[in-house]
């Protein structure tokens, strides 16, 4: 397993973002990116900051990942079943 990278303090407003605001941004850095519109120095600048983003985006669904694997082994280390999921 890698250790996370640490954000640096040009992207320090990365680590208190939701999942869902840190994806959207990450999204339209990948469409300006792809599109091609951007200066080079501009487009490592955003590039950088889509790499905080994802790494960022990476460790939320990590913690959510484990929640949810807290929630459906025992403590006997064997899974338990939570009922079906019902979204309403």
């Amino acid at each position: 397993m890698t250790t996370p990278k640490p954000v640096s303090k040009a992207h320090a407003d990365i680590k208190d973002m939701t999942f869902e605001r840190a994806l959207k941004e990450l999204e339209a850095i990948v469409g300006r990116l792809e599109r091609g519109d951007v200066e080079l120095e501009e487009s490592i600048s955003i590039y950088e900051r889509g790499e905080a983003l994802r790494d960022h985006c990476d460790r939320l669904l990590k913690q959510a990942e484990a929640k949810v694997e807290k929630l459906t082994i025992g403590s006997d280390s064997r899974p338990k079943s939570a009922g079906p999921f019902d979204p309403e």
